[in-house]
């Protein structure tokens, strides 16, 4: 019984990242296109760290020492991956730096998110919260396990727009908390730490997801080009959010595409285009690797779960 080359599958199937990526960002609808990238990454990133744990089971066999049964170095076992010895050995360090990589994603998201709260206290408890800063950013804080939360701006972004850049830059900024924007941040976020491979889809989210709330706030004001007059003038003075897990108004995302697409017509809300466009293979190459992606896993886990099983004593 061998697991084959198809151990290896999910780490290089998130090279189609980037054609998917580029594809998906450019022609689905902005919403579409952030739910399936980062149902998509998160699925990519999930097999691929599956991948690296199942080869380290097989390398940690091979260290003298190990606190393994004796049977889990058998030769049964070590003959389940390719180029065992090579392979085993080096996802040990490997699956090590990508569980400090995630745990220190994950640490400086809490304490930005900690942080922002504390700076808060004291201010009436309102959806909104204006800060006197001289420092011009407007960003979206969620609440506590994601509920709620508050957009907080600062006065020097607020004095740089008028009233109605102003109305655009709150629908926007609720927009990103009613959608939960913050959690597919964190996802494609955690997900490009877990695999590089995977940066292709963070960039793109990044991008959806103020598409998303640009789109939003377009309808909201009922004028494009007044949120695109916002972004841009904000663009100019921002520095952007806290953390990069967190939706910003001007901030995140090449700003002058951002424009450019609401000075055009709104996309269409079509959530799942023909098969046979550039928009619809971008979504079933995701889907087909995202799948292909996971059967492997489960392929490769259930084989080595049975290997183990036969080489080790009851």
């Amino acid at each position: 019984m061998s697991m084959g080359v198809f151990v290896f599958l999910p780490l290089v199937l998130p090279l189609t990242a980037w054609p998917i990526a580029h594809l998906a960002e450019q022609r689905l609808h902005p919403r579409t296109a952030t739910l399936m990238l980062s149902a998509t990454a998160g699925v990519l990133a999930v097999c691929s760290s599956l991948c690296l744990a199942l080869l380290v089971v097989v390398g940690t066999a091979q260290l003298p020492g190990n606190p393994l049964p004796d049977g889990w170095s058998d030769p049964e076992v070590r003959a389940a991956v390719p180029y065992d010895e090579i392979a085993g050995k080096a996802s040990i360090p490997a699956l090590a730096a990508v569980l400090a990589a995630v745990a220190r994603t994950l640490w400086r998201h809490r304490r930005t998110r900690r942080r922002a709260r504390r700076a808060l206290r004291g201010l009436p408890g309102k959806s909104v919260a204006v800060l006197p800063d001289p420092a011009p950013y407007a960003y979206a804080l969620p609440g506590p396990k994601g509920r709620g939360g508050r957009v907080v701006v600062s006065t020097a972004v607020l004095a740089r727009l008028d009233a109605p850049e102003r109305r655009a830059l709150f629908a926007h900024e609720r927009t990103h908390l009613e959608a939960r924007h913050h959690r597919y941040l964190l996802v494609v976020q955690v997900a490009a730490r877990a695999n590089p491979f995977l940066r292709p889809l963070r960039t793109a989210v990044v991008y959806t997801v103020e598409r998303w709330a640009d789109e939003t706030a377009a309808r909201a004001v009922g004028s494009r080009r007044t949120v695109a007059r916002a972004i841009g003038k904000a663009a100019l003075v921002s520095r952007g959010t806290p953390a990069a897990t967190l939706a910003g108004f001007a901030g995140p995302g090449p700003v002058p595409r951002r424009v450019a697409a609401l000075l055009g017509p709104a996309p269409a809300p079509r959530a799942w285009p023909p098969v046979f466009t550039a928009a619809g293979l971008a979504v079933w190459t995701a889907v087909a690797g995202a799948a292909f992606s996971a059967l492997s896993s489960a392929n490769s886990a259930v084989t080595l779960f049975l290997v183990l099983r036969a080489a080790t004593p009851l």
